[in-house]
């Protein structure tokens, strides 16, 4: 596997793509960075605060996408990650996006998801039958499209598809990846 496509957007989650695009680079393996548009990307972090209900909201690092939708090939790509933050919540209704998931699972090729990327799984109906961990306020969108939410595990693959909960899960969420990664070669 030599080539990832990264799907992002504004609102994404800054950490978790800077992490994917480092960890991948580092690896030897092209991290390509999408967007609805080639463009700097207004990245956001997520964080949990004491006393708070939910998460906080802060703005993240600038990220510069390097592809936009319209131009991507999947065929061009061995696998796919979809990136959490606020960024899936309006991709998930870009048919473009739809689309280029689901070659990637007609391909019989990879994809990833972590937190609120798991919401563009579900949209492109890629859920159904399958274990799913995600962010736990993603939940009832796996489950009412008839998916299996694990919560107790951090990362979880069934079949071509792995799903982390949050950036906190990155350690169990990138074995599962790479082991995916060294299984295709």
């Amino acid at each position: 596997m030599e080539k990832i496509l990264v799907i992002t957007g504004d609102g994404g989650e800054s950490y978790e793509t800077l992490y994917a695009k480092h960890r991948l680079e580092e690896a030897g393996i092209e991290a390509v960075i999408a967007a609805p548009s080639q463009k700097l990307l207004n990245m956001v972090i997520h964080d949990f605060e004491p006393g708070w209900d939910t998460y906080v909201e802060r703005k993240g690092y600038y990220v510069t996408s390097d592809i936009a939708f319209a131009d991507v090939d999947p065929a061009d790509y061995d696998a796919v990650l979809l990136i959490g933050g606020r960024a899936p919540e309006f991709l998930r209704n870009d048919p473009t996006v739809i689309s280029i998931v689901q070659h990637f699972s007609n391909s019989d090729k990879f994809i990833f998801a972590i937190c609120h990327g798991i919401q563009i799984l579900v949209t492109a109906g890629l859920v159904r039958d399958k274990n799913i961990t995600c962010y736990e306020h993603v939940k009832f969108e796996v489950t009412s499209c008839g998916g299996t939410f694990i919560g107790k595990d951090e990362a979880v693959r069934d079949g071509k598809i792995v799903t982390g909960q949050t950036w906190q899960s990155h350690p169990d969420f990138y074995r599962l990846v790479f082991e995916c990664i060294e299984e295709s070669k």
